[in-house]
């Protein structure tokens, strides 16, 4: 054991303690950037900054060129790319050579299936069909009405008429069929004849990308990535084959699942997991959790990936008296306030439209497992066609506000939702009753409806209605709630003081690969709401100078300008760039002038254009000075979040390059590579960013003081005075009546206005305590405007006495 009770390698009978987890920092493995080796060179600036665990992407063998990872298309293989197993196993033993360890993303939901040739358990089970022993490693729909004469719908032709475009590669040891630059296997026996009866003799039938026929189950509705079937213990042992042996040889001490809810029983998978991995290694998941969902204490993990603490960070520096104006500004740009009746209307609307299209092909097929399983009640009652099963399922669906509703804390839920539909519709009610049956009866309806369920609520919400609300956008995060503007520092203590209980070991986080942007982004976005009357007037005199092409999408974009625009007003070439990917991306999204599916060119073309013209224009210039001016109160909030996330309950990830400012925006913007050599400087020079003084000094007590933080206690303290409302601190200590360390934060900046903090005070717990940002001491009832002269925050570790004498 080291200094600060961590283990820095084997023990006396040759296995690995996993090393205890306190804080993570998530790297973004690229084979084109940041491999092993990288990681490798990093490990002592971690070690220096404080981290714990190196918390790294899918390091699985992906599809070539991928930059992020998830489309795995071999899960028994580390990435060659990356340095494959060899590197891994070196990364490992660099970091336990400092005391630290691994934690590791893996995506049992789903494979990589974009080029078939890559992925050799898909090109074998297209191959060979039935007879494939990789058969039913997917969620194949091969019924005889499902369109494609039975045969495994693959959606990737430009249209009908493309099947001429078939040619027969010979090229290589076995022929393939050829359409433009993809591949696809011929099965033994079947090559004769012309590209398209070689075609017609296959497994698998290719149609057009917008056919709505689709013959697997998929990742949302992303058709190059097929889903998994690891209920099935033969599957999972084949597709867990590589992180099982990371556990046998003591490589990772943690594991993180991405996206459960996709899978057909999420809790019985971890349950498997779990068994695999032992009782005493981390498991967090990306469960996405709605606002006031709770997680499932069943389930055997340390808790979530951490979308539930951002969200709380972010709603509790919010000014609730700038809700009026910005609803406001929101109905003169938009045409609705963009509050909770809004936003609810939107995604039941919103709801059956994706329903409706992007995921018809999984309801059609949800309705016939229902038909399969209440078959005999649909044949003698004529009125149950498959149309009148759909609606109820349509309607069902969209009023589910989580994710999945088959956790046992939800598990009164889906009755009221059934109960509420048919007391609105008295016609749904005899297909709600076949539903139901469905439900109570057949498991596999149990877990289509509930993978059809989050599929839905992501592409409903996160995917759409988050890039057309437009009140504060800083709110529109992954388990985000925009209707809720602002939470007051009574119920955030509670809900972190719970969170202290109950999930000593769950993750929290600032910024992820899925944020929709950084966590500076979202704190400068939300001082708006500090200034909402100085907002709207910008707004619309900006708008009024350089209109945009469609006022509620100009009305999205302009916060984004704002969250982004640097201090000194110099838009580079390579922010230019990344405004106009990013609005292609958003205006996309949105739907509303133009889509994935359905380009409008000409607008798209608009919106870049309007970009240029305020980068370059007079409104550039009045950005720059608004952005300047609000600089201050931006920064205290970012700060503010850092600190209270770092010294919280659970287990703080710091997204790599996130311990100085980051503007980043959505993927693939937050996965830049990051410069480590401006970071690596800091630790040598004594005058460093106020952001990464505040992490570092964060991260070390954490380190330094383990008992204070998992399983410690967690305390919220009050300021007294006229300005105490505008603070936030709170202590950690082994006990309540223990607090050795006392993490103080500002909000509200803004309106501080010519008094300051006057004569507020905040009494700390007894004891004698530095801030380990300026060194200062203090003890007692410490005055705010002496505690915040150089920082607006402020880490306090309490000065342990010194040891007695021998």
């Amino acid at each position: 054991m080291n200094a600060i009770g961590v283990n820095t390698g084997p023990v006396s009978s040759g296995a690995v303690v996993p090393v205890p987890v306190t804080a993570t920092y998530r790297l973004q493995m690229r084979p084109d950037a940041f491999t092993f080796a990288d990681a490798v060179d990093l490990v002592d600036y971690l070690d220096a900054l404080g981290v714990s665990h190196l918390y790294l992407s899918p390091v699985l063998t992906a599809v070539d060129g991928s930059s992020h990872g998830y489309d795995v298309v071999d899960p028994s293989t580390v990435s060659a790319g990356l340095g494959g197993r060899s590197g891994l196993e070196g990364l490992a033993e660099a970091a336990r050579a400092r005391g630290m360890g691994l934690v590791i993303d893996i995506v049992p939901n789903h494979v990589g299936v974009a080029d078939p040739r890559q992925n050799a358990w898909w090109w074998d089970a297209l191959r060979r069909g039935r007879e494939s022993e990789y058969a039913d490693f997917f969620d194949f729909y091969t019924a005889a009405d499902n369109g494609a004469d039975g045969k495994i719908a693959l959606p990737v032709l430009a249209s009908g008429d493309d099947a001429g475009e078939f040619t027969v590669d010979r090229s290589g040891p076995e022929p393939m069929i050829a359409y433009y630059d993809k591949r696809f296997p011929i099965a033994p026996g079947t090559d004769t004849g012309t590209a398209a009866e070689i075609h017609d003799r296959q497994t698998y039938r290719l149609v057009p990308w917008d056919s709505g026929l689709i013959g697997y189950r998929r990742f949302f509705t992303v058709s190059d990535l097929a889903a998994v079937r690891v209920e099935d213990p033969h599957v999972f042992d084949a597709a867990h084959a590589q992180v099982a042996s990371w556990i046998t040889d003591d490589l990772v001490d943690g594991i993180r699942v991405d996206h459960p809810d996709g899978l057909a029983d999420p809790s019985d998978y971890l349950g498997r997991l779990r068994d695999l991995i032992g009782s005493d290694r981390w498991l967090v998941v990306e469960k996405v959790l709605a606002d006031g969902e709770p997680l499932d204490a069943t389930l055997p993990v340390d808790g979530t990936t951490g979308y539930d603490a951002l969200n709380e960070l972010s709603a509790v520096f919010l000014d609730p008296r700038g809700e009026d104006e910005l609803n406001a500004l929101s109905r003169t740009f938009t045409g609705a306030d963009g509050a909770a009746e809004w936003l609810h209307e939107q995604e039941h609307l919103l709801g059956r439209q994706v329903l409706e299209t992007g995921l018809a092909a999984e309801i059609r097929r949800l309705v016939r497992r229902i038909r399969h399983s209440t078959g005999e009640t649909m044949v003698t009652d004529p009125a149950l066609t498959d149309a009148a099963v759909r609606d109820a399922v349509v309607a069902v669906v969209t009023q589910v506000p989580v994710y999945r509703a088959d956790y046992a804390p939800l598990s009164t839920m889906l009755p009221r939702i059934v109960g509420r539909v048919g007391r609105s519709d008295p016609a749904l009610v005899p297909a709600l009753e076949v539903l139901v049956q469905a439900l109570a009866t057949d498991p596999e309806t149990v877990a289509r409806f509930g993978q059809v369920c989050g599929a839905a609520t992501a592409k409903t919400v996160e995917d759409c209605l988050f890039y057309r609300a437009a009140r504060l956008i800083s709110l529109q995060e992954v388990g985000g709630n925009p209707g809720r503007f602002g939470l007051g520092p009574s119920e955030f203590h509670l809900a972190w003081a719970q969170r202290a209980r109950s999930w000593p070991r769950t993750m929290t986080t600032l910024s992820t690969h899925d944020t929709k942007r950084s966590e500076d982004v979202r704190a400068r976005i939300g001082v708006l709401s500090q200034v909402p009357r100085l907002w709207a007037d910008c707004v619309t005199e900006w708008e009024t100078a350089a209109p945009s092409p469609d006022p509620a999408i100009g009305a999205f974009l302009w916060q984004t300008l704002f969250g982004v625009w640097p201090v000194d007003g110099v838009v580079t070439d390579a922010l230019r760039i990344r405004l106009q990917d990013y609005a292609r991306k958003a205006v996309r999204e949105n739907g509303t002038r133009t889509s994935w599916t359905d380009v409008d060119v000409e607008f798209e073309g608009s919106v870049l254009a309007w970009l240029d013209s305020v980068c370059d224009g007079p409104c550039g210039a009045g950005m720059s000075e608004f952005v300047t001016g609000l600089e201050p109160h931006f920064s205290s909030d970012a700060l503010g979040q850092k600190l209270l996330q770092l010294l919280g309950p659970g287990i703080p990830d710091v997204y790599q390059g996130t311990e100085l400012w980051d503007d980043s925006l959505v993927d693939p913007d937050n996965r830049r590579t990051v410069d480590y050599s401006v970071r690596r400087r800091l630790l040598h020079t004594d005058e460093v960013p106020p952001k990464f003084a505040v992490v570092r000094a964060a991260l070390r007590l954490r380190r330094e003081r383990p008992a204070s933080f998992v399983g410690g206690a967690y305390v919220p303290l009050r300021a007294s005075g006229t300005a105490a409302h505008h603070v936030l601190a709170y202590g950690r200590g082994p006990r309540v009546d223990e607090v050795d360390v006392v993490a103080v934060a500002s909000r509200h900046t803004v309106s501080l206005g010519v008094d300051g903090w006057a004569d507020s005070v905040l009494a700390l717990p007894p004891g004698d305590w530095i801030d380990r940002l300026t060194g200062r001491e203090v003890s007692g009832q410490v005055r705010l405007d002496s505690l915040f002269t150089e920082f607006p925050v402020a880490a306090l570790g309490r000065l342990r006495p010194p040891a007695p004498l021998a």
